[in-house]
């Protein structure tokens, strides 16, 4: 299991350049994680009833343009 409080502790240790290049790191993690939910929300159509209910609302008359 993974000790979030020792993580914690170790980021507020580093360095303000390794700090900086954690943010990066966890940057790019973090939007890669969020493609690969994106990606599979996607394709097992879990996004499909949001869509669906926006396209309506749209058709609506209930949305404008920017």
């Amino acid at each position: 299991m993974v000790d979030i409080t020792r993580i914690g502790i170790d980021i507020a240790n580093l360095t303000t350049r390794d700090l900086a290049d954690f943010r990066a790191w966890f940057s790019a993690f973090d939007a890669a994680a969020w493609d690969r939910q994106l990606e599979s929300d996607l394709t097992t159509g879990a996004l499909d009833a949001l869509a669906d209910q926006a396209l309506s609302q749209h058709r609506a008359g209930h949305s404008r343009p920017r």
